[in-house]
């Protein structure tokens, strides 16, 4: 895992629905949130209506917020950019939804799982890397951001990073063939 404190890796990825985004975009941003999701992972989309509340809810709070896809789509074509323009508008998400062909942003982040959330500070340190909250399929506990909430919150107000951060769990990114990470393999 990225270390807390880290400098946000460099991105310029396609936008599902066009253009460019790259980290600079954020600059003046007081907190700057990274996720890796995708379309078909059980994990997103239990938590994806809550998500699309909490972007909407943060983004007037100042908070920059990016979604990267970095799936193979030769083995998931319902990752591909395509389904991400439909499945950004189904949802209402209110951020850019990039797609990392190549994978390497994803290895940059050292992402794991889908979702996979990165806080960054004002000055693109990491801040927070865990959970949107304890709530998973199938075990009854309210999806509501709650530990995401707790860390933007400090982060946008300029306090300590939070001293237990939980880890994301999620599906696996989909790796190309022969194109995993040296942090994934066993």
């Amino acid at each position: 895992m990225l270390e807390i404190g880290t400098q946000a890796p460099s991105f310029g990825l396609p936008e599902c629905e066009g253009g460019v985004v790259s980290l600079e975009d954020f600059t003046q941003a007081p907190a700057l949130l990274i996720m890796f999701i995708c379309n078909h992972c059980p994990f997103v989309k239990h938590i994806s209506s809550e998500l699309s509340r909490f972007a909407r809810e943060y983004r007037e709070k100042g908070l920059a917020i990016v979604a990267i896809n970095s799936n193979d789509v030769a083995t998931h074509p319902q990752d591909s950019p395509e389904h991400m323009g439909r499945e950004k508008r189904q949802q209402g998400y209110v951020f850019p939804y990039l797609y990392d062909e190549s994978q390497e942003v994803a290895k940059a982040y050292q992402a794991a799982c889908t979702p996979d959330f990165f806080l960054f500070d004002g000055q693109r340190r990491l801040y927070y890397r865990g959970q949107f909250d304890p709530s998973r399929p199938g075990n009854g506990l309210p999806v509501d951001g709650s530990d995401l909430r707790r860390a933007a919150d400090s982060a946008l107000g300029g306090e300590p990073a939070p001293p237990k951060q939980s880890p994301s769990i999620g599906c696996n990114i989909k790796w190309k063939e022969g194109n995993e990470p040296h942090y994934f393999k066993p």
